[in-house]
């Protein structure tokens, strides 16, 4: 009786999302669950292990090849597959159908203007602008989702871009520095030059409190300048992550 079998170097996988990438002439694929490879690269979702199907990587899906372990040393420089399917994860191109991908890049430029108008405000007036107004300037300035790069990346991007069109500052955050340091005054110049404005300065038997305005870009050199006061004497709190003024009203 003749037996049938399937090669060793094919699996077979169903209901896949796929990930192409070409690459020295060659084409490797992963096999993805569906609706993960978005979230991975957007940052939501962490866990390899709940993106990929299989840490095999492929020549074709489809037919279950596997690529050789020869040409991914030789094409990657690394046999390591896990590593593999994170580049092809991250660089290559998700295979989906036209209805999927239009559904997807609607769903991304959403999630960007969401993300544009929750960071920044009318420089003028401080208030928000409504996510509707945001996505009118997007499209006044022609921008066009990058698949392969998260909401977040783009964006920064995007607030560049519309200022072009659309009067727009990143909302400020509200810090309050305390300090007792024999040095705090030339800390304070320091907080002074990194601070968009100061708002209130108050000096206390040598301890000196300031409150400041600042672009959330500056809050890392600020952080780093109260950890440099390696004796302690210098504190910091967030007292307000997007300084905005109250009420309900959007600008749209």
């Amino acid at each position: 009786m003749s037996k049938i079998f399937t090669p060793t170097n094919q699996i077979r996988l169903t209901n896949v999302a796929v990930v192409r990438m070409k690459k020295n002439g060659k084409r490797f694929e992963i096999a993805c669950y569906k609706n993960k490879v978005v979230s991975w690269r957007n940052g939501i979702e962490k866990d390899i292990d709940e993106v990929l199907q299989t840490h095999s990587v492929f020549t074709n899906v489809s037919k279950g090849q596997v690529a050789k372990k020869e040409d991914l040393q030789k094409i990657f420089d690394t046999d390591n597959t896990t590593d593999i399917c994170k580049h092809i994860l991250e660089k290559g191109e998700l295979q989906i159908s036209d209805k999927e991908r239009s559904a997807q890049l609607d769903a991304s430029y959403k999630d960007i203007a969401t993300i544009v108008a929750d960071k920044c405000v009318n420089p003028e007036t401080k208030r928000p602008y409504s996510v509707t107004m945001i996505e009118k300037a997007m499209k006044d300035v022609h921008y066009s989702v990058k698949p392969n790069r998260n909401s977040k990346q783009q964006a920064l991007d995007v607030i560049r871009l519309i200022k072009t069109v659309l009067p727009l500052d990143r909302a400020m955050m509200r810090l309050k520095v305390e300090s007792t340091s024999k040095d705090a005054k030339k800390l304070k110049e320091k907080f002074v030059t990194l601070a968009s404005s100061v708002e209130s300065e108050n000096w206390d038997s040598g301890e000196i409190t300031l409150v400041l305005l600042i672009d959330p870009g500056k809050y890392r050199q600020i952080d780093e300048l109260v950890r440099s006061d390696s004796k302690g004497t210098t504190q910091m709190e967030v007292l307000s992550l997007k300084e905005v003024v109250e009420g309900d009203t959007l600008l749209d």
